[in-house]
């Protein structure tokens, strides 16, 4: 699986390609995008193809080498969980990310869309004192369950996402 970095986090992480990689994994590619909240650094991943987004607080230095060896992984399968997948469909979904390599080739579509979810995110963040307060999977949950739009076509991420996981 290919996670497209934008330059902030790209610069956060070791072994970033700087051309574009070739996509292998049949659940497809994901961008993601470094901020800070609270003096926290937030990562933000949005699948390319469903819009499927997924909400990092809080990261240290050190969680940026298992990024997407343990903490993305552990999110996404927790989120699909959450979303009622059924057991072997999550675990073939496990299988399909596969080795996790990074690029810096981006799409304006996904990266408009990465900005809007963000743009909702600030409404969990002023119920909180502390973006630690969150809960990565209820916030991720909720910034999947709402619609967007790919190339002027409405959708519902969290279906489209359950979808893709479905035809594995």
């Amino acid at each position: 699986m290919i996670i497209h970095c934008s330059k902030k986090l790209a610069a956060k992480l070791a072994d970033v390609s700087p051309g574009p990689l070739e996509e292998t994994s049949p659940l497809g590619s994901w961008h993601a995008h470094l901020f800070t909240v609270d003096r926290r650094q937030c990562v933000m991943f949005c699948h390319d193809a469903t819009r499927y987004t997924l909400f990092l607080p809080g990261l240290r230095k050190e969680h940026f080498a298992e990024l997407g060896s343990t903490r993305f992984r552990q999110l996404y399968i927790a989120t699909l969980a959450a979303f009622g997948s059924p057991t072997a469909q999550i675990k073939k979904a496990e299988l399909a990310i596969g080795p996790i390599r990074y690029d810096t080739a981006t799409d304006r579509s996904v990266q408009g869309s990465l900005r809007i979810a963000r743009q909702d995110l600030e409404a969990w963040i002023m119920r909180v004192p502390n973006v630690m307060d969150l809960d990565p999977v209820v916030v991720s949950c909720e910034l999947s369950h709402r619609p967007a739009t790919i190339y002027e076509k409405l959708v519902w991420p969290d279906k489209a996402m359950l979808e893709v996981v479905a035809r594995l």
